[in-house]
């Protein structure tokens, strides 16, 4: 069986397939659209992180004629109503990169104590086959973002993540404890549940 991960970004590819690698119940050759540089860029243009999540998987299993997974995930931050949220990968702007949306989050939350910066990080994760149908799960994992950034690991958010029970930010805690207990784990979690059945019924059409 083979899967697409719907995503030219490294970390999340890195730690997407280090998850499935050790807890699907069968072998599976899983590529990415680093290694399908012909499928042009997918517009997240969704209301809700299900909806891009969703439009990613279906767009790449249609190209790709194989089964498809796409995660969209954001940080939702109460102090700011949410935000930056579905907008998180491009919060700084079109152009802008984890620094300069770290540095905008930063200068928002500024002088903030620590009880009013409360936050999560929200995942959907959705999985298609190329006849269209689509299954999505999700996860949440409830943080509190730093003054300031913590840590040379992890991407994205990470190095201004505190997981209150750890008192310390994904990116010091590392892939090794951010692979069991972040927004996306836990929507892997199920999503390797849910494949287990799926590839199941897929294999047996001849997929």
């Amino acid at each position: 069986m083979k899967i697409v991960l719907a995503t030219r970004n490294r970390g999340k590819i890195r730690e997407i397939r280090s998850i499935l690698s050790s807890r699907l119940p069968m072998p599976v050759e899983i590529s990415s659209l680093l290694d399908y540089p012909h499928i042009p860029h997918i517009k997240e243009d969704g209301k809700t992180l299900e909806e891009n999540a969703i439009k990613k998987a279906t767009t790449v299993a249609s190209h790709t004629g194989l089964i498809a997974l796409a995660d969209d995930s954001g940080l939702e931050v109460d102090a700011l109503n949410g935000l930056p949220g579905i907008h998180s990968a491009r919060f700084a702007g079109e152009e802008g990169n984890d620094k300069e949306n770290i540095r905008k989050l930063l200068n928002l939350l500024e002088g903030l104590p620590m009880e009013k910066r409360k936050a999560r990080f929200r995942c959907v994760i959705a999985i298609a086959h190329p006849s269209g149908e689509v299954h999505t799960v999700d996860g949440i994992c409830e943080g509190i973002i730093a003054a300031e950034e913590r840590g040379k690991r992890g991407f994205g958010y990470d190095p201004v993540f505190i997981i209150p029970s750890y008192g310390k930010t994904f990116a010091e805690l590392g892939e090794e404890v951010k692979n069991k207990i972040s927004h996306r784990a836990i929507a892997l979690e199920k999503a390797c549940m849910l494949l287990g059945t799926l590839l199941k019924k897929w294999s047996s059409l001849g997929e």
